[in-house]
């Protein structure tokens, strides 16, 4: 009986704290990703943030990909900006994992290209590199909108890497709906292509990376993204005691991470 009560006062602690929250607030600090209420917000039918495709990334990291044996790579959005923006890769080194210890390399593209305007660009698509075989495969769900920045960053890469990338834009992409749900398709490409391809197959063995004959339910896969922020914030707030924030006083937001006591 404690624990179920425990558990709803946990939840309506939750539910008042989100009415109070402005858009720029803190809604769950998961390892090294903060999402926002906007971003959340954003789940709910919105162009997706940087923020949300990090979290995402974060997300499949330690949910996913647990074994200390793989070598599955996902760069960050802010990472793989930095890398299409700047004349010379190699300068990137010292900023950026080392992408020749990787297998198989995630990277989401965005078309922005004007580094002073924060969360820019319109849209986002996927470009997942297989080191070993060195080949470069681009899915874009408004194909080819994206084409030219993938293969700008699918070069810059191979200069880090220290060979050439074979590119392949793969125009058999499950194709979006409507003018928002772009990084909704990244998420689930990233997943399905992680999940139900590269962890899948046996280790050695070719593994088949079209996702022709696809079909993407974006808005289910909206709640199923929401759900999972959702269950990682009730679980957070179970398990952690209130905080309060050193910078304003109020309640820092629930967190899950290397640190949590």
């Amino acid at each position: 009986m404690m624990d179920r009560m425990a558990d709803a006062g946990g939840n309506l602690r939750l539910r008042r704290n989100e009415m109070k929250l402005r858009p720029e607030d803190p809604y769950l600090s998961y390892y090294d990703v903060c999402v926002t209420k906007e971003d959340i917000d954003c789940l709910k039918g919105d162009w997706l943030t940087d923020n949300n495709i990090s979290f995402w990334e974060e997300y499949l990291e330690h949910e996913e990909l647990k074994s200390p044996n793989n070598k599955v790579m996902l760069l960050r959005p802010s990472m793989v900006f930095l890398l299409k923006n700047t004349k010379d890769p190699l300068t990137l080194e010292s900023a950026l994992p080392d992408v020749k210890k990787a297998s198989h390399i995630f990277l989401p593209i965005n078309d922005c290209r004007n580094p002073s305007i924060p969360e820019g660009g319109t849209h986002w698509s996927l470009l997942v590199v297989g080191v070993s075989d060195r080949v470069a495969f681009h899915y874009d769900s408004l194909s080819p909108a994206n084409c030219g920045e993938a293969r700008e960053v699918c070069k810059k890469l191979g200069v880090l890497l220290g060979f050439s990338l074979q590119f392949f834009d793969l125009e058999d992409t499950p194709q979006q709906d409507n003018g928002s749900d772009c990084g909704v398709h990244v998420c689930w490409a990233m997943k399905h292509l992680l999940v139900k391809r590269l962890l899948a197959v046996e280790r050695e063995k070719a593994v088949q990376m079209t996702l022709r004959g696809k079909r993407v339910d974006a808005s289910g896969y909206r709640k199923e993204m929401f759900k999972i922020c959702e269950g990682l914030r009730k679980k957070a707030s179970r398990s952690t005691s209130p905080r309060t924030s050193k910078h304003d006083g109020k309640d820092s937001p629930p967190r899950i991470g290397d640190d949590q006591t």
